[in-house]
């Protein structure tokens, strides 16, 4: 008789535990949830040659918002009126990366392998985006200190990395 003594509840209990299963989730709850994606207005994009290597671009993204956001897993880099984007390196980009309020991500691009190929396109501006949805923002190749223009041949970027050191390890800069 015990066992049924547990089971049984009395009705107050029963509306209470209702009540309890179907209240909303609790703040603790909430606050493990995936962030919002950031809006581009709240991000700074920056770019700029690597010393003494003008075929890699250092850029980064800074969250100049209160709340922590997202952005695509890999910068956009497009690269004047060329069509196509830098691809990530290592492949598999989709996906996103967290952005605290205040801290940047770190990427590097590298525009061509051989300076020397002949094939190699040269384009006035780069443009940065932390998302494929932004519009991003452009740099000139004086700004950018390649010179006066950019060479660019099978471009790769790294992932968003959390230093720039690290996105100098994922593009083999040491």
């Amino acid at each position: 008789m015990r066992i049924r003594a547990a089971i049984a509840v009395p009705a107050a209990s029963a509306a209470t535990a209702v009540l309890l299963l179907t209240a909303p989730q609790s703040r603790a709850a909430a606050a493990h949830a995936q962030p919002v994606r950031c809006a581009e207005k709240s991000l700074t994009v920056r770019a700029k040659a690597a010393a003494g290597e003008p075929t890699v671009l250092r850029v980064g993204v800074t969250n100049q918002g209160a709340r922590a956001c997202v952005v695509d897993r890999v910068p956009t880099v497009t690269f004047g009126n060329l069509d196509g984007a830098a691809l990530p390196t290592p492949h598999g980009g989709a996906g996103s990366h967290r952005l605290a309020p205040g801290r940047t991500a770190y990427a590097d691009v590298r525009t061509i392998a051989d300076p020397a190929d002949p094939e190699a396109r040269r384009v006035g501006a780069v443009t940065v985006a932390a998302s494929a949805a932004h519009r991003g923002r452009s740099f000139t190749a004086a700004q950018l200190g390649t010179g006066r223009r950019v060479l660019v041949w099978e471009p790769v970027t790294t992932w968003w990395q959390p230093t720039r050191a690290a996105a100098d390890r994922a593009v083999g800069l040491s």
